[in-house]
């Protein structure tokens, strides 16, 4: 499908600040901002959402279709019960009731992408509503505080097509029509107007991805269009908000379909200055909807904003009302994984982890599992941790790869996190045995056992070489001996060269101290 004369192209994916406004401090104080965001997440089901055409994400254009994705007359649409079930286990994880019986509606529009000239949606009786998602943010004073940011709903759809834009130089611009994604099962998280700062938005942003993938429902792949944000925006001035609050909000502006969570923060930034420039320059904020040009650090207008009535929603005639009872919802609940926060403070109870170590493990699911792993197989699992988190990840990143193809297996990750915790090999000898690892594509074990490294831990033998060193250094011995202990390092470091890195370093620290002070 062709259209000519629309207008449209690619944005350069450029990392950018958001183009300045020149207002000062002082004005933006004046204001307040009030910030709602929509969330729209599609589902990782193996079929659409009301036909079975293949949900996947690719493929050449327009042929993952049928007749009921393309809203062919006669066909009619079949709910899917995967995706059901995924939007219960999102719902429950944000911490939102399910509605036991929810209703589809049709929401009509007529854009190209829209084969059917309406979405299938839910409205007035949403399958989830009234979550919350507790986010770092700043209280009034400056201070590190935890703020709650309500959910308003989760409601189940279907995604439209897509508009695909290409120049020429003969014609202009085209477009074209892919409807592959047409009838891809979405769940729209829709939060209450509880932020205030750009920065709030990002980790309200941040912690509900992270949910969403512990619960395995989507790969939230925003470079995809997995995981997809409207923001809504609008400001006021904070004298009229200590006196009416929530009845005084302003005017607002959605920013639509932005895919990057530092893009959306961008936008925000952009879109509060610009929206308190308009009141200040005595103009009027309307109400529309917004897009983001990263190229350019700003947003631009691009329709009026729709009301619910322009989209003349009823109820779906061609699906019943959708009843999840307690049985069912039981029986989903099943598969709940324990969610971040939670994991966050078992690790650090039953491990031992500093809590940065245990919320960098826990960011990921994946890597989280595969840290219990090797922590229950070995003596240390802070050791585990200290290995896994520094050392693999920094060559896992070097090398461009992710956990899945690391040369060095979890039960090489054992074996070096056991041997470094008896002290049987140093750090330095650690780092040369993995780096060797990574360069041949080789495990740890088949590493260790071919070049294995001889640390020196007999006393007597490292009392010679250091008394060797504070024969050959008197100018140093002085130093110590006139209170500048910090030179005991020097020694150490010397001792460590002649033995070509084999000295025992704990061994050695203490060995060094003791014969220094004597």
């Amino acid at each position: 499908m062709q259209m000519r004369g629309c207008t449209g192209g690619k944005v350069d994916k450029i990392e950018i600040m958001s183009a300045a406004l020149a207002l000062s401090p002082e004005v933006l104080a004046k204001y307040q901002p009030v910030i709602g965001l929509e969330v729209h997440v599609q589902l990782l089901t193996r079929s659409k959402a009301f036909c079975g055409c293949r949900n996947e994400y690719g493929g050449e254009p327009n042929t993952h279709v049928c007749p009921v994705c393309l809203g062919l007359p006669g066909a009619l649409p079949v709910l899917n019960k995967q995706a059901v079930e995924f939007a219960v286990l999102a719902a429950k994880a944000i911490g939102c009731e399910i509605r036991e019986t929810s209703v589809f509606s049709r929401k009509n529009y007529f854009y190209p992408d829209s084969p059917k000239g309406y979405q299938i949606s839910q409205f007035d009786k949403p399958i989830a509503e009234h979550g919350v998602l507790h986010v770092p943010a700043f209280g009034a004073g400056g201070e590190a505080i935890t703020k709650a940011i309500g959910i308003t709903r989760l409601h189940m759809e279907e995604d439209a097509g897509k508009s695909l834009h290409d120049g020429f130089a003969d014609s202009g611009t085209r477009t074209y029509i892919d409807l592959n994604r047409c009838g891809t099962p979405l769940v729209e998280i829709v939060s209450e107007p509880d932020l205030r700062t750009p920065d709030e938005a990002f980790e309200y942003l941040t912690k509900l991805k992270e949910i969403l993938l512990y619960t395995g429902v989507s790969d939230c792949n925003m470079e995809e269009g997995s995981l997809r944000c409207d923001a809504n925006v609008s400001v006021m001035l904070k004298s009229d908000w200590e006196a009416r609050g929530a009845a005084a909000f302003g005017t607002k502006a959605e920013v639509k379909n932005v895919n990057s969570f530092r893009y959306i923060r961008a936008a925000l930034e952009y879109e509060i200055e610009r929206q308190i420039g308009v009141i200040e320059d005595g103009g009027r904020v309307v109400q529309e909807s917004r897009l983001w040009n990263n190229a350019e650090g700003r947003t631009f207008s691009m329709r009026s904003k729709e009301q619910a009535h322009d989209y003349r929603y009823f109820p779906e005639p061609d699906l019943p009302p959708l009843v999840v009872g307690a049985a069912w919802q039981e029986q989903i609940l099943a598969a709940m994984p324990e969610l971040p926060e939670a994991r966050r403070a078992r690790l650090m109870e039953q491990y031992g982890l500093s809590a940065q170590d245990a919320a960098t493990l826990t960011t990921d699911r994946g890597l989280g599992d595969r840290f219990e792993v090797a922590a229950r197989a070995a003596k240390s699992a802070r050791r585990v941790a200290a290995i896994l988190l520094s050392e693999i990840t920094m060559r896992l990143r070097a090398a461009g790869i992710a956990f899945e193809q690391s040369p060095v297996t979890l039960d090489g990750v054992v074996l070096a996190a056991d041997l470094a915790e008896a002290g049987e090999i140093s750090s330095k000898q650690l780092k040369q045995l993995l780096d060797t690892c990574f360069a041949e594509g080789r495990d740890f074990a088949f590493v260790y056992d071919r070049d294995k490294p001889q640390q020196i831990s007999d006393t007597a033998a490292i009392e010679a070489m250091i008394d060797e060193v504070i024969a050959a250094n008197p100018g140093q011995v002085a130093q110590f001996k006139g209170g500048k202990r910090t030179v005991a390092a020097f020694f150490v470091g010397q001792v460590m060269r002649l033995s070509k890195g084999q000295a025992n370093p704990a061994l050695l620290n203490e060995l060094v101290v003791k014969k220094l002070d004597a």
